[in-house]
């Protein structure tokens, strides 16, 4: 597994693989699909969000209802980001203010964000404070970025509602949205020195629409860096386990949170 010495993860929501991977209303999307590696045999863990966004940072499901309360005093990547000496930040858009620790706030919701569930946050200030509104991200972004980020856009723009202003659309609607985001958001750390230098962006989905497929259903997973395989594409089966993993591993970091010591790497997906 090749090191990185930036990893940025951004989860994106209830969308099939099929309705992103070639879709004209996504076409930010698919040249990072084009330009990185994919991952055409991914599946999320169940449904609904919040045990999906659980497993990708804890290794574990935690709950299977997204009205979970918490707290959760499970090992988790906060843990063991710390403990080798890491640095990370969870950036939620729309989070009213560092280290809210709250409820919802529409667009942002609380089941979208893990951290906010983690003992080692919610009972540690400092690592509350890493816990900020997305709005950080272009300026960390121009000082130097976390060695992990966790990227959470708000319910606008991460695929589940509709765009701003509109009660009804359709979901070519809401992935052009996203796609728009991402370009917008996205498109600068892509771009950026800091990370053609050595970076690694991470972009999935929580689960599909619901469409009956196994588990979470079948969703898209993509890797952009400078180390990823352009135009890579593999057929092996992975979860969100491996993501866990691969954030992890690529970092440097040995322990490994939950079931995601045991998952399938993903070192295939990287230049020899």
């Amino acid at each position: 597994m090749p090191q990185h010495s930036n990893v940025v993860v951004l989860v994106l929501e209830n969308t099939n693989y099929a309705d992103v991977v070639g879709n004209p209303s996504m076409p930010y999307m698919n040249g990072l699909i084009a330009q990185g590696g994919l991952a055409t045999n991914y599946t999320a863990n169940v449904h609904p969000s919040l045990p999906n966004y659980f497993v990708l940072t804890t290794g574990q499901t935690i709950t299977n209802s997204n009205d979970y309360p918490g707290p959760a005093n499970v090992d988790n990547v906060v843990r063991q980001l710390a403990a080798a000496g890491k640095t990370w930040k969870a950036y939620a858009e729309s989070l009213p203010s560092v280290g809210y620790l709250g409820g919802d706030r529409y667009p942002y919701v609380k089941r979208h964000n893990p951290f906010v569930y983690f003992t080692d946050v919610l009972d540690n200030a400092a690592n509350a404070a890493r816990v900020v509104p997305f709005s950080q991200f272009a300026s960390d972004l121009g000082g130097g970025l976390p060695n992990y980020a966790f990227v959470m856009p708000n319910n606008i723009h991460n695929g589940h509602d509709c765009p701003a202003g509109q009660f009804q659309c359709t979901q070519n609607e809401k992935l052009a949205t996203v796609d728009g985001w991402l370009r917008q958001n996205i498109g600068p750390l892509v771009d950026s020195a800091q990370f053609k230098a050595n970076g690694l962006l991470i972009v999935t989905y929580d689960e599909d629409a619901g469409s009956g497929g196994p588990n979470g259903g079948r969703i898209a997973t993509v890797l952009v860096g400078p180390k990823v395989r352009p135009g890579f594409q593999s057929t092996t089966a992975y979860q969100h386990e491996s993501v866990l993993k691969l954030t992890m591993n690529t970092l440097g970091v040995r322990q490994v949170p939950g079931g995601a010591t045991t998952a399938p790497s993903m070192s295939e997906f990287f230049v020899p």
